[in-house]
């Protein structure tokens, strides 16, 4: 198998670590990169996305009795 690099920044990211010794040669660096990837026939771990209607329907919050009013006079301390 042929690959070609022809974005020189990627030719300089694999020359600088082949360079540092990190790895041996240009396969083991694309096996390395390979396997680090997130794997095609893994079950996804995220949640589905939902909108924020839904989101604000879902609340951890619901039923908790909590007051979000927002109070416009606060109590000031006397001395201020």
């Amino acid at each position: 198998m042929t690959i070609e690099i022809n974005n020189p920044e990627d030719e300089l990211i694999i020359q600088t670590r082949l360079a540092r010794g990190e790895f041996r040669d240009v396969p083991e660096l694309i096996h390395h990169a390979l396997v680090s990837l997130p794997s095609p026939a893994a079950p996804q771990s995220r949640k589905p996305r939902q909108n924020l209607a839904d989101f604000l329907l879902n609340s951890p919050f619901a039923g908790a009795d909590l007051d979000l009013e927002r109070r416009k006079e606060y109590m000031r301390p006397p001395d201020l």
